[in-house]
């Protein structure tokens, strides 16, 4: 991962001009669900995706480091996580994140060292 988990890879191809709400989400190794809200905030970037009922309906917040690629055509963002790895990241919960830093590196900590959610070695 980046040294900044909160920012997108210079590989990804980002432009903060395309709406990524709608998007499919693909994983390493399959479909995960459609980006429900991002943030191209420098430092701070990011996309809340839905899982659907995949599982269960659960939203899970994923740094903007975890983007590969973008393709605008198919409408299509590619992470570098596996469906396992989202299905175990923390809940996204919109008001603790958007009110908690320690929330924030929380998930900071599980996106840029994989290690299970609250930092702790697997």
């Amino acid at each position: 991962m980046t040294e900044n988990v909160w920012s997108h890879k210079p590989t990804a191809g980002r432009l903060t001009t395309t709406n990524l709400t709608g998007y499919k989400v693909e994983a390493t190794d399959g479909t995960i669900g459609k980006v429900d809200k991002h943030s191209d905030e420098v430092g701070d970037a990011y996309l809340v995706v839905d899982t659907g009922v995949w599982i269960f309906g659960k939203e899970v917040l994923l740094p903007a480091s975890t983007v590969v690629r973008i393709d605008e055509e198919e409408e299509k963002v590619y992470i570098d996580l596996t469906k396992e790895q989202i299905k175990d990241a923390p809940e996204f919960h919109r008001d603790k994140y958007l009110g908690d830093a320690g929330y924030r590196q929380e998930l900071g900590t599980y996106y840029g060292t994989g290690a299970p959610f609250g930092g702790r070695p697997a």
